[in-house]
């Protein structure tokens, strides 16, 4: 974890920097690598002011308390932030959890083997006939050919089979 601290309109402070520093660690419970931390703590007249901005790997917060004393201020910033964190972990814990209750077995599956996309191709969708894809895909050497059908101007796939036939897929839209 990253920490730094700002003082503004006040002198340094070690004791200040640490104390904010060591709060901050209760908040790697909830948080994965790499986290940085900024502390901004000034003074107002009366007023101590403490912010703290947390930008995680996934999502950045932000929490800022102001009371007579600045250890106080810093201290419910941190609660502020636990809170925040916390909640946000929950939200993310049922997204997944929902997900898997709709598909169980996908779940299982998923563990099982994971699949990663390793190659991406960007494909220029062409207005043809279905003779003329045919030639395309035979002048290419391409497994499969995407094109916009001319005559319905829907999204068509030609696809070569494993028996050297040829297949087409046709996309409608509901």
């Amino acid at each position: 974890m990253q920490t730094s601290v700002t003082f503004r309109h006040m002198d340094p402070s070690d004791a200040l920097r640490g104390y904010a520093e060591q709060k901050s660690e209760r908040l790697l419970k909830y948080l994965v690598e790499p986290v940085e931390v900024h502390w901004t703590l000034s003074v107002e007249k009366i007023r101590h002011i403490a912010e703290a901005t947390i930008a995680a790997k996934d999502f950045s917060i932000k929490a800022q308390e102001s009371t007579k004393e600045m250890y106080s201020s810093i201290d419910e910033v941190i609660d502020k932030l636990e809170r925040q964190v916390r909640r946000h972990k929950e939200k993310v814990k049922s997204h997944k959890s929902s997900e898997t209750e709709k598909y169980p077995y996908a779940a299982s599956e998923a563990q099982k083997k994971t699949l990663r996309v390793v190659e991406t191709e960007n494909l220029f969708i062409k207005p043809m006939s279905i003779e003329e894809a045919t030639m395309q895909m035979a002048i290419h050497g391409r497994d499969f050919m995407v094109f916009t059908d001319s005559g319905t101007n829907s999204v068509n796939v030609l696809y070569r089979r494993d028996d050297g036939d040829l297949g087409l897929i046709e996309a409608r839209v509901k």
